[in-house]
């Protein structure tokens, strides 16, 4: 599917994979002892990617570190990246961290991960990601922020994301009932282009990397003059 701009680099497996991290909630916990699911109780340094948890008292891992050999359960966490905007499919991707739970220092109410696994679920692939490198690497500049981007394109500026579609080939429009921005990255915006029956998405990449929200403004504005540019090509 064509785009009438010039392609810059997309996200790493590694970068991808450690913007879940930092903006999920939520994060699905499974360990010998059963399933759960825990809100707000976990967080991801900033400098490395490790993941902490704080289980609660209650929940199926705080029972696990009491029946697991030295308080150290072999889990898997499961976080799930999900668009902002609602679409249907709403679930971009999901990664998997497997390895050993570990308390963080004597008496620490904390439980670090000790990673031996991780893995990144996209629509299309799965991958397998290299740990040194997603410890090396940082998230996306603009992960925290896209959720307040995506709803405020979608829901204040309708007419922009429609316009965008300009810079999308012709073809591959056909049957598009509803279009809706799916992801933003410093690399480019994707749109769903839904239909009766299906939907596919399609990126736009931006001329050059933005960096924080003054770039990514600016990357926004030349797309917009791209498109309108087309508009004045087509009269």
């Amino acid at each position: 599917m064509g785009v009438r701009q010039i392609a810059t680099a997309v996200p790493t497996t590694a970068a991808r994979a450690r913007s879940v991290l930092a903006a999920a909630w939520t994060c699905g916990v499974t360990t010998d002892v059963g399933q759960d699911d825990l809100v707000g109780a976990h967080r991801v340094a900033a400098e490395d990617g490790t993941v902490r948890i704080s289980p609660p008292a209650e929940s199926v891992l705080a029972a696990a570190v009491l029946c697991a050999p030295h308080g150290r359960p072999t889990t898997l966490l499961e976080f799930a990246d999900v668009a902002p905007v609602p679409v249907r499919d709403r679930v971009r991707a999901r990664v998997w961290l497997s390895g050993e739970l570990v308390p963080d220092g004597p008496g620490g109410t904390e439980l670090v991960l000790r990673p031996e696994r991780a893995v990144l679920q996209t629509r299309t692939e799965r991958i397998c990601v290299d740990l040194d490198e997603l410890a090396a690497t940082a998230p996306d500049p603009l992960a925290l922020a896209e959720p307040r981007l995506l709803t405020h394109l979608a829901e204040a500026h309708p007419e922009a994301v429609e316009q965008l579609t300009l810079l999308i080939a012709p073809d591959s429009l056909h049957g598009v009932v509803r279009v809706q921005p799916l992801a933003v990255d410093r690399h480019g915006l994707t749109l769903r282009l839904e239909r009766a029956r299906g939907q596919a998405d399609v990126r736009i990449p931006f001329h050059s990397p933005a960096d924080d929200l003054a770039s990514l403004t600016e990357r926004m504005h030349c797309l917009l003059a791209s498109a309108q540019a087309v508009t004045r090509r087509r009269r």
